[in-house]
């Protein structure tokens, strides 16, 4: 039992045991280690627990899609917005897209269609040759995320920028001078000594302070005297004397010379001095003028009074509607500025998320692009010139330029010898000037092979002329680094040895001579040799600074080295090249002087005039031949997978290389030493059979020759060779075609000694050799060894050693005995012809099969098996030719094991693209290159329904779990085939006019099922084994289910939904959430997920109207069925918040990024579309209900707290400079602790429903420690749960979670923010008429929750000004830097400290506020509008109108945008105007809250909201007065001088010439208001305003003294006594008293202050006959409690609605107080009285709570007795009586 408690508790403690007090919670030391003491559990307990725990919620069965929108095709396509209702007909389609080539033409040769035989080769040339096939989706782009919609978001520059209070400067102060005063009036300033007058202490001399005085008349006509510290009166002064007050002014000389005294209406005085008696005079004659218009003034007001009460048409005029001039829209009607309000240009509010705001493309797919030729670093190579020192002219006439003496030839090339080897072909170049090829004009015809037969590449290029002398080559590097060189060997004419021949070239000194003697051997050579060349010399250089393919543009060719003919191969060349950088080595080659002018530069995208490799022109070719034409040099790719590129142009050539011939030990011949070697290429072996035009030639020469020659070597009988020659090979290869090596012995002596008649033999035939080009039908390419033979008979090729001296064929005469003399290599560059066994043997074995030959399985598994050992560039070179023939086969197997092992190849040539990083070429095959075979149902079947089948039993547990491993890991590519196979059979067989459930057999649905139930346990149980294979298989699962919409019958879709859902269950591992929402973020985010969720009424009977449409406001099984994928989607949202919070965060997210996808597609930009979404999500609103207890977090700090953490470190809250913020007044909130209990942080059941008003719920609400922790922590009272706190099980029988336990632990800032995000947007979408309908069907607790939601969205979306956001984004900074942040945690991630930064978060903030405000504005507007009655039940003081008003009121208390609080004022109007009897009849507690708000606008710093604030009181004035008949206004009366003074005592800092301004506008109203012209009304007014500033006077010092709490308290205390008569004035500074001492940790005192409290109610109560004890009752806790019985039956009684129930609120709120200071004997006092009240109304529950209360508290007498560890003060009051002799001692 233990062990199943442990794994429950540890398991499931978050989402279980909230609804179980079973657990106590104990803080130990220092640790704050938890402690958990179990309770005995039953069996039935745990069993119940486990149950409620683990239970999967039920599934509901989804409606048949397809027959419903049969059934109601009538109640569809009548519906106005039917196009959210119905798929579009064109919703996909296929096209062919022409496939783009960088060529003018084709590079497949005409005719290689009909040539090619082998079925390789075919579908080789049928890749390149066919277009790209693709499936377009037509609202594709709908189908990602809100970020990919084709709209793109709004900028933000055209945000209007809001004002805020807030971000007004916090020194800035308007001119008070001009503020608010009156041109026109009496001025008069000077300096005075004004007198420090103090009850305590008698004026003296001393007293005495210099002041500059100021008099002004305000704009109501009133006068104020204001002093000053200075001259600069543009700053707020120090004080003010409202003259207003003032009674007379008289000279007193008593204290000090030339001094006078203003008397005031409360008996009090001011004493001023002047500087001399004439200035005092100037004074007095002054105020005594102002004094006398006062007078005047007052006079005449008492004549209008009179005068009212004789004019009937006066009366007549003012029973009108009781509006004032100032409310036009009201006048017409209040819902006109409803509609003003909502039809005003608004933001949307996901504009301004701050997420939508982020660039975040990490759920984007990967652009796909066709196949196309890739390059690597492209270096253009141009060729300047080449000059050696030895020149002269070479004209016969000697008239010409000066130039070389004999014609140079240029090879160039790439050599890497970091791997070396050599990485390019050859590129040939003749820098010959014109007058030197003209010496080789007469060379010998052979060079020229007779006649011009058809090339393969070029059809009669018309270009051939221009591309004779070839100067820039574009070469490509795939691999840049430093160690590659360009390599330049230059060859002359065949002359004799390369030391004789390049002797002359040596020397420095410059010889005329030298240089016409080398000329004329070189004419005679020349003429003779012309076709023979020899090596000369060589010179290299390096292409790149570093690994990034940075050309080095500074480097030079090195000096132009002697060709050593020991040391010619490539493999020398490397060797050379490895010491290029060594500078000792390179000094000892000999040096030929010239200089090679080659420059590199990179490629431009717009190279004119250039051809490939196989001579084809690109598209920007030109005709005109002046322009250079550039060759692209073939690079010759390293065989590495991720190096290779699928091939997309026909390319077939072969490289070959002659190495070397041993010809020291023949005997066949006697002269074989200059030898020449000619390469032929043939395809017979008969003796006229001509040798193939097909090898490129050389500069100066054809384009395509028949035969090529070697550099030959004088005197060298074993001559090394490095000459590449460059072949085009045929499209079909048979086994006749050879290449044919001839040697010729060249005669290099041209003696004259011999007879004249001899003819001149220049080259004599010394052997024969060839090699077949086919090997078993691949191209040989790996080095040979061959024999030379003597002569060639015809039909050689057929010779064959058969042993034993016998052979088969004709008769060759072998060289050496048939030793392998001749060494060759060639190399094959081919996109038609494989060098892979695997890959050959395969296409061979599918040629036979199609030929007729008999199928056999097992031989085809045998080579599908041998696949798998195919090499892995091959497989990327020949990627979409071996995929096509792979699926093909799929179709056509009969067998099944042929079909699996089909799958199985497919698997591994994914699994390695993927594994080299090529995934990007599946998808191009996927998209663009995969086309299904015609379907024939006969002959074959489909991919997709073969496919599925093999996936299933590739994904069966028994099979290979390496490739089932395999398959999940890349298993979209799988089913994107699928999604393409099945698009593509609909349209072609023209299946996609069927019905959805005909386009498809059975068999096929049964076998995705199967797919997809293979699937799910490799998901759910492999995630931790291999994550990314389960990962990436539930991401392609959900991509395919979506696309399956488009294709499938909808319904048969749900039905697989439902199938993975349900292997998914609550407590589920965190990487399983995050599957599983990442399954329905993909689904939910298909295009025409608003048409499969059916947005229209299901009602019974005749066809429905969308306006009958009877909502659904709660997930019910019917909503979930009807309007399947939003209701899934809600319920897993549900049971995610029920779940830890990282499960929290994903599921929000998941539905918030729906929604603001909804809210930007522009398809359904209207209002009425979403109107219509917003039905959708309506059950949205039962459930933020039910978790509304986790939701209601009003503090908003701009760190969360750690997830890890159980206690906010409150030390991270940046508190804000906020003037305008309420201070809590109610006792609720006096514990600053309220929330951050231990036990309560991990439960959260220890967070009750709290309400911020005042005298509600006080002590109940104040702490909820007392009931989960031990005694030893107690600091309050025991907590009682109220019918709110304890939501459970209310949500328990409402919930639409099935048995799932509702957490009660509060939700984090970022998951609170987000889901309002959706509850504003769907309030702000949803139709008036659906909201009406959600009211009216909520219960009364449910509306409350739904205000509640409101009210918290003002409090997370508050703004909060720039210097907050500033510092905020500093700290921000900070914490990361500390890596102590959690980014994850922040709703807004983009906090940056910068200008700009806090300028746009400042904006955006600014704006979302507004929005957020407006929003819940036009919400209760239509509330008020539609509730009324109901409203106003109980004259207006019923539970749903105070949480109403709780939401106006919060409007008011936090940050408003002056935007924003024009329209709460204008609403506010509204709501008075509706509702008098709220404010003006029962208790005040609404009128009070409103008046103190509406009094801290009128201290604004923008004139605009003082100006609307304080004709928004005068309409609360005027309201009352016409309320009461036109009698008065004293409700407004006094509670606008209690706000004054509560603003006061809470130092908010009012009273300043702005207030003042307010103070004027009000009394301007009254006077300018023609209706109430002959009454009483302007005149009351004026009077409230005189008593308002004779406050404001009477507490100007608490202002100096709000930092010294003992002064501040005593001042307080002085004006609560002078209130006496006044009891609502009493307790409002005895209320600020007790906060003060809160405040301050004095909590004796503050419990004291609430005794005083509750002593005034019970004897006003006693004396009203409502109570039977008085204050007298309280004399056992305080002898002090006399004070309380002075009070007057004066005018301050009139309006005071003090009753029984605030009694007990207040006796509460004093128990609880006196707890907390540890004064537990004199609880029972309090409870003695209220313990008759309880039995009187009989209430159990209550009675048993207070007295285990009370047994607790004398328990913990006991305790502090015996411990002595209470230490209780006491206490002295001091005064100062007489005068000062030391003013140090002050």
């Amino acid at each position: 039992m233990g062990c199943t408690t442990s794994v429950i508790l540890f398991k499931g403690i978050r989402t279980v045991f909230e609804r179980n007090c079973a657990y106590m919670c104990k803080q130990q030391g220092e640790n704050n280690a938890l402690e958990y003491t179990a309770y005995n559990w039953t069996k039935e307990d745990s069993e119940l627990l486990i149950s409620s725990c683990l239970a999967k919620p039920k599934l509901i069965e989804p409606l048949d899609y397809e027959n419903v929108i049969v059934q109601k095709k009538t109640q569809i396509l009548n519906d106005c917005l039917r196009e959210m209702l119905l798929f579009p007909y064109d919703d996909f389609q296929t096209a062919i897209l022409r496939r783009q080539g960088r060529y003018l033409r084709s590079t497949v040769p005409a005719k290689a269609q009909e040539e090619a035989q082998s079925l390789f080769v075919t579908e080789c040339i049928k890749t390149y040759n066919s277009d790209w096939h693709l499936v377009n989706y037509k609202y594709e782009d709908y189908s990602g995320e809100f970020r990919q919609l084709p709209n793109k978001v709004a900028k933000l520059d055209k945000l209007p920028v809001h004002v805020y209070e807030v971000d007004e400067e916090v020194d800035k102060d308007e001119d008070a001078a001009s503020l608010g005063s009156q041109k026109g009036g009496i001025t008069k300033h000077g300096w005075l000594y004004k007198g420090n007058v103090n009850s305590a202490i008698s004026v003296t001399m001393r007293s005495f302070k210099r002041r500059f005085f100021h008099l002004i008349q305000l704009g109501d006509g009133s006068y104020n005297l204001n002093f000053y510290k200075d001259e600069k009166i543009s700053k707020e002064p120090k004080g003010s004397i409202f003259l207003d007050s003032c009674m007379g002014v008289v000279q007193n000389n008593k204290v000090r010379r030339f001094a006078f005294e203003l008397k005031m209406q409360d008996k009090s005085s001011y004493l001023l001095a002047a500087d001399s008696e004439v200035e005092m005079e100037e004074w007095i004659t002054t105020l005594n003028k102002i004094l006398q218009l006062n007078f005047e003034a007052a006079m005449q007001e008492k004549r209008n009074g009179d005068a009212h009460e004789d004019d009937d048409q006066s009366r007549l005029e003012g029973s009108g509607s009781g509006l004032d001039s100032y409310l036009p829209e009201l006048a017409k009607s209040a819902r006109e500025a409803e509609i003003k309000l909502k039809s005003e240009s608004r933001v949307k509010l996901f504009y301004l998320d701050p997420d939508a705001q982020k660039l975040d493309f990490s759920s984007a797919e990967p652009e796909v692009k066709p196949f196309e030729e890739k390059f690597g670093k492209r270096i253009l190579v141009k060729c300047n010139d080449l000059s050696f020192n030895l020149q002269c002219c070479v004209a016969e006439n000697e008239e010409g330029p000066t130039t070389n003496v004999e014609p140079f030839f240029v090879t160039l090339s790439l050599f890497d010898i970091k791997y070396n080897r050599k990485i390019s072909a050859d590129f040939h170049v003749d820098l010959n000037h014109f007058s030197v090829r003209q010496m080789l004009a007469t060379t010998s015809p052979s060079v020229m092979n007779g006649g011009r037969q058809s090339s393969p590449a070029l059809q009669d290029n018309p270009h051939e002329a221009a591309m004779q002398y070839p100067k820039q080559g574009i070469f490509s590097v795939t691999c840049p680094h430093p160690d590659i060189f360009l390599v330049a060997r230059i060859e002359k004419v065949l002359q004799g040895s390369i030391t004789h021949g390049a002797e002359p070239y040596m020397k420095s000194s410059d010889s005329s001579k030298v240089a016409q003697k080398v000329l004329k051997n070189a004419k005679q050579a020349c003429q003779r040799l012309g076709q023979y060349r020899m090596p000369f010399a060589w010179a290299a250089r390096t292409l790149f600074k570093d690994a990034s393919g940075n050309l080095d543009k500074n480097a030079r060719f090195s000096a132009l080295y002697k060709q050593d003919s020991n040391k010619l191969s490539n493999e020398d060349m490397l060797k050379f090249l490895a010491d290029f950088r060594k500078p000792e080595k390179m000094a000892k080659l000999p040096v030929i002087l010239g200089n090679l002018d080659i420059t590199i530069d990179n490629v431009s995208s717009d190279v004119p005039n250039y051809v490939n490799s196989s001579y084809i022109p690109m598209k920007q070719f030109e005709t005109c031949a002046k322009t250079p034409i550039t060759f692209e040099v073939e690079e010759f790719v390293p065989c590495i997978p991720r190096h290779t590129q699928p091939h997309t142009i026909y390319n077939n050539h072969l490289y070959v290389y002659p190495k070397y011939l041993k010809y020291d030990s023949q005997k066949t011949f006697a002269k074989a030493r200059n030898i020449a070697i000619c390469i032929e290429f043939k395809d017979s072996d008969e003796e006229d059979s001509l040798p193939l035009k097909c090898i490129y030639g050389r500069p100066g020469g054809p384009l395509f020759t028949r035969s090529a020659f070697a550099a030959v070597l004088h005197h060298h009988q074993n001559p090394e060779f490095y000459d590449e020659i460059k072949i085009e090979l045929p499209t079909q290869l048979h086994e006749k075609h050879h290449l044919l090596f001839t040697f010729f012995h060249v005669s290099c002596d041209n003696s004259s000694k011999g007879s004249t008649k001899k003819k001149d033999v220049v080259e004599t035939q010394v052997g024969y050799s060839w090699l077949p080009l086919l090997k078993d039908g691949r191209v040989v390419t790996s080095e040979q060894h061959i024999p030379v033979s003597a002569n060639l008979p015809p039909g050689y090729l057929g010779y064959q050693e058969l042993g034993m001296g016998r052979h088969h064929g004709p008769e060759i005469k072998w060289v050496d005995g048939s030793k392998p003399l001749l060494k060759v290599s060639t190399h094959l560059v081919s996109t038609v012809y494989t060098q892979d066994q695997h890959l050959h043997n395969f296409f061979q074995y599918c040629q036979k099969t199609e030929s007729g030959a008999q199928a056999l399985g097992s031989e085809l598994v045998k080579y599908l098996k041998s696949l798998h050992a195919m090499e892995g560039h091959v497989m990327i070179a020949f990627l979409p030719t071996i995929l096509n023939q792979l699926f093909r086969v799929l179709t056509r197997a009969t067998q099944e094991e042929v079909a699996v092992n089909v799958t199985r190849v497919i698997i591994h040539v994914v699994a390695q693209c993927h594994e080299e990083g090529l995934e990007s070429h599946l998808r191009s095959y996927v998209k663009y290159a995969y086309k299904a075979e015609p379907y024939v149902a006969s002959e074959y079947k489909t991919v997709h329904e073969e496919l599925t089948k093999t996936m299933t039993t590739i994904l069966k547990p028994s099979a290979d779990f390496l490739t089932s491993n395999k398959l999940l890991k890349y298993s979209w590519f799988f089913f994107e085939v699928l999604i393409k196979s099945m698009a593509q059979h609909l349209i072609e067989n023209s299946k996609v006019k069927l019905l959805r459930n005909q386009r498809f057999p059975a068999s096929y649905h049964h076998a995705v099922e199967t797919v997809v139930n293979m699937l799910m346990p490799h998901i759910t149980q492999k995630f931790r084994d291999n994550p990314e294979a389960s990962k990436n298989a539930n991401h392609s699962l959900a991509v395919f289910i979506k696309r399956c919409f488009t294709f499938m019958d909808r319904g048969f879709v749900f039905k697989q939904i439902n199938n993975y859902i349900s292997c998914f269950a609550p407590g589920d591992p965190k990487t399983l959430f995050e599957y599983k929402f990442e399954f329905l973020r993909v689904v939910c985010n298909h295009e025409h997920y608003i048409p499969l969720n059916l947005p229209m009424p299901f009602g019974k009977g005749r066809i429905q109207r969308y306006q009958d449409l009877q909502l659904d406001y709660a997930l019910t099984d019917e909503f979930c069925r009807n309007h399947f994928l939003v209701g899934l989607l809600l319920r897993e949202v549900g049971t995610a918040l029920q779940e830890f919070r990282e499960v929290r965060l994903i599921a929000i997210s998941v539905l918030k990024n729906l929604l603001i996808k909804h809210s930007f597609d522009d398809r359904y930009a209207s209002r009425s579309h979403q109107a219509r979404i917003a039905t959708l999500y309506l059950p949205l609103f039962g459930l933020l209900i039910e978790n509304v207890q986790r939701i209601n977090v009003r503090d908003v700090s701009p760190f969360p707290v750690n997830p890890g953490s159980t206690v906010k470190e409150e030390s991270l809250a940046l508190p804000a400079v906020n003037p305008l913020v309420t201070p809590q007044k109610s006792g609720a909130t006096l514990d600053a602790s309220l929330h951050k209990d231990l036990f309560g942080a991990i439960s959260g059941i220890a967070s009750p429903y709290t309400n911020s008003t005042p005298n509600i719920n006080s002590v109940r609400n104040a702490d909820s420690r007392g009931s989960l922790i031990s005694t030893d922590s107690g600091n309050s009272l025991p907590e009682r749960n109220s019918e709110k706190s304890n939501s459970l099980d209310k949500h328990q029988q409402g919930g639409t979670l099935g048995n799932s336990v509702v957490r009660c632990d509060k939700l984090d800032q970022s998951e609170i923010k987000n889901l309002l995000m959706c509850f504003l947007y769907i309030l702000k979408s949803m139709s008036d008429d659906a909201l009406f309908t959600y009211w009216n069907k909520a219960s009364t607790s449910e509306l409350m929750d739904f205000f509640t939601i409101s009210e918290v969205c003002l409090h997370q979306f508050q703004y909060m000004g720039k210097r907050y956001i500033a510092r905020t984004g500093m700290m921000h900074a900070r914490l990361q830097q500390l890596g102590s942040l959690d980014n994850s945690l922040t709703f807004n991630h983009s906090y940056g400290h910068s200008d700009a930064d806090v300028l746009h978060q400042s904006l955006l903030e600014a704006n979302i506020a507004t929005e957020v405000c407006l929003t819940a504005l036009d919400t209760l507007s239509l509330f008020t509008l539609a509730f009324k009655n109901q409203l106003l039940a109980d004259h207006g003081h019923n539970p749903l109108m105070k949480k109403v008003f709780d939401v106006y009121l919060c409007f008011l208390q936090k940050h408003q945008s002056e935007t924003a609080l024009k329209n709460v004022f204008t609403a506010l109007r509204s709501l008075i105007y509706k509702f008098p009897s709220t404010f003006y009849e029962g208790r005040a507690d609404m009128c009070s809250a409103l008046c103190y708000e509406i009094l801290k606008y009128c201290n604004s710093k923008l004139s605009a909201i003082r100006t609307e604030a304080s004709q928004l009181l005068y309409f609360l004035m005027r309201n009352n007065f016409d309320y009461t008949g036109k009698k008065s206004f004293v409700r407004t009366h006094l509670q606008v001088i209690i706000s004054v003074s509560q603003l006061i005592a809470d130092v908010v800092g009012i009273g300043g010439t702005r207030f003042q301004q307010s103070l004027s506008i009000i009394n301007n109203c009254a006077n300018s208001d023609r209706l109430i012209k002959h009454t009483t009304f302007s005149s009351d007014v004026k009077d409230l305003t005189k008593r308002i500033r004779t406050v404001l006077m009477a507490t100007a010092q608490m202002k100096e003294h709000e930092n010294d709490p003992e002064m501040l308290v005593d001042l307080q205390y002085s004006l609560a006594k002078s209130y006496a008569s006044t009891p609502e004035l009493r307790k409002t500074w005895l209320d600020s008293m007790a906060r003060i001492h809160v405040k301050n940790g004095d909590l004796s005192e503050a419990a004291m202050c609430y005794v005083h409290v509750t002593a005034l109610v019970a004897e006003y109560l006693t004396r009203k006959g409502v109570f039977r004890q008085g204050c007298t009752a309280f004399r056992v806790i305080t002898p002090n409690i006399d004070e309380e019985a002075s009070m007057m039956e004066d005018v301050g009684m009139q309006d005071v609605h003090f009753n029984e129930d605030v009694l007990m609120e207040l006796l509460e709120q004093c128990a609880d107080g006196l707890w907390k200071a540890e004064r537990y004997e004199l609880i029972a006092d309090i409870y003695k009285l209220i313990i008759p009240i309880y039995e009187k109304r009989r209430d159990f529950e209550r009675l048993a709570h207070l007295y285990d209360t009370l047994h607790r508290a004398y328990s913990k007498v006991t305790e502090v007795m015996h411990s002595g560890r209470r230490l209780l003060g006491t206490y002295f009051r001091v005064a100062f009586f007489g005068q000062v002799s030391c003013p140090s001692v002050l």
